[in-house]
């Protein structure tokens, strides 16, 4: 990592910073590596809106929003420092005249840097405008240096592979491959970070992490709300669109990869495609028996009773939109014969809680073996939210007189050693400051994550699930999703 390029001068152009998503992660974001001084000592945040705006009445808005928002309150100097770097820029998406306006700010800019400075744009729009904005982007010169120009992407990056492969092709066209920065926030989560140093880092697990030890790998993102406002983009996504084809397949690949030869980003992110590549694809007629889906209905969660989704604001009455799934997976590699990875994803659960499991296989004969105690298979759980530490479950000789075994964790505790950690976005947003990829998904990952459920995809789209609404809000999900792990004698965590 270069860390010149940090204080590099900077200007970060934020399309849709009016938005939800720029209000509650993107200031605050930058705003906290400004307080910790990981900023660049000269840099300009342009936040482009539709509507007329001033400078003092924009960055009054943010400092409302901070105050909501931010890991660090900071103080009345750090603000005051911060909201200088901070004008509204008046823009409309689809003029050109607007892009020849910003060009020219840019401009000005660079001139008083003294030199032509680094450019970040953010998309915090729908994905239905990035054809548009790329183009335009490349009409005016607005990009026209590879070394210092950086684009970032909002997921979904696409809604199917050919239409992934379409856009990768079309930003081509304006940015390298190097110059496009495809965010995924849970790759920023401190935990989910974690693996590669936990795995690669201590000769105690490397060893173990395959096939003769493991018996499974789970991964559950589960989450108490439900759709909340945005009903109209859910029921064009979905759980396996929103959740799996993204976050739960990139933690599958941090798992799941070779030993990368070095920590360079290129290489990181070939073993991450090798991963996608070997996932067994699951044939049209095996869809049902590998993938299962869920629609939240009414129940009750803290006591307090929700609806269900079909209830929720934009939502159809026979919508069959699913907000549950889960799947299992096999990789065809040396490393993970026959270990089958679950990966299960819902709203409305019981709880909020995301996390790793990875299941060690029983003894194959124990000294124990005749003890009226059943032993239990040991653990490696990495919560990633909202617990965050590393739990290693093993067995242990119960205080006493008796030899009687009973199970035990020992425990990493992140919130012990450090009870403020940064947020996936700062993380992520310095990485592109820095312009690190090791983070960011590449073309060729995000095209085979997409090919990895293509055919659950194809089919739950055009068969409609007559079950819906088939599990209670503030429950695990179907009863179907216990009964896929249960065939290989295996339990939900």
């Amino acid at each position: 990592m270069d860390e010149e390029k940090a204080i590099y001068p900077t200007t970060i152009i934020i399309f849709g910073a009016t938005g939800d998503l720029a209000k509650r992660k993107l200031f605050p974001a930058f705003y906290n590596l400004y307080i910790d001084g990981r900023m660049p000592e000269q840099f300009n945040i342009v936040a482009l809106g539709r509507a007329e705006n001033t400078d003092e009445n924009f960055r009054n808005y943010i400092e409302e929003n901070l105050e909501h928002f931010s890991r660090k309150k900071g103080t009345p100097r750090d603000w005051s420092g911060f909201r200088s770097h901070i004008t509204y820029f008046q823009h409309q998406l689809d003029q050109e005249s607007s892009y020849q306006a910003l060009y020219q700010r840019l401009e000005d800019l660079d001139q008083e840097y003294g030199k032509r400075g680094n450019r970040l744009f953010y998309l915090s729009i729908g994905p239905n405008f990035i054809a548009t904005i790329s183009n335009h982007i490349k009409n005016t010169s607005l990009a026209s240096d590879a070394e210092k120009d950086r684009i970032i992407i909002e997921k979904p990056f696409g809604h199917n592979k050919q239409s992934a492969i379409e856009l990768n092709s079309l930003l081509a066209q304006t940015f390298e491959e190097e110059q496009i920065y495809r965010i995924d926030h849970y790759l920023g989560k401190e935990t989910v970070q974690n693996i590669l140093a936990f795995r690669f880092g201590n000769s105690i697990f490397e060893p173990l992490w395959k096939h003769k030890y493991i018996e499974s790998v789970q991964i559950t993102v589960a989450e108490e709300v439900g759709v909340e406002t945005r009903g109209a983009f859910y029921e064009q996504t979905g759980a396996l669109m929103d959740m799996v084809q993204n976050h739960l397949l990139q933690i599958l690949c941090m798992v799941a990869m070779e030993p990368p030869a070095s920590l360079e980003s290129g290489e990181i992110r070939d073993r991450k495609v090798d991963v996608l590549k070997c996932i067994r694809r699951i044939s049209p007629d095996q869809v049902d028996h590998y993938a299962v889906r869920g629609q939240y209905g009414k129940g009750m969660i803290n006591g307090v009773e929700s609806k269900g989704y079909r209830q929720e604001e934009g939502i159809a009455e026979d919508s069959n939109t699913e907000t549950f799934a889960a799947v299992k997976f096999y990789l065809d590699n040396e490393r993970w014969q026959n270990v089958p990875f679950y990966v299960r994803t819902g709203k409305k659960m019981k709880e909020k809680h995301s996390y790793i499991t990875i299941q060690f296989k029983s003894l194959p004969h124990s000294t124990f073996s005749d003890s009226p105690h059943l032993l239990s298979a040991n653990r490696l759980i990495i919560n990633i939210q909202p617990m965050m530490d590393i739990r290693l479950q093993f067995m242990t000789k119960k205080p006493g007189l008796s030899l009687v075994l009973e199970p035990v964790e020992m425990i990493f505790d992140y919130f012990a050693c450090q009870d403020d950690t940064p947020e996936a976005y700062e993380t992520l947003l310095l990485d592109a400051l820095l312009g690190d990829l090791t983070l960011f998904m590449r073309s060729d990952q995000v095209e085979e994550a997409w090919d990895v459920v293509k055919t659950i995809q194809e089919s739950w789209g055009s068969n409609k699930d007559t079950s819906f609404p088939n599990y209670e809000a503030g429950s695990w999900g179907p009863k179907a999703s216990e009964e896929l792990v249960k065939r290989q004698g295996h339990k939900w965590v």
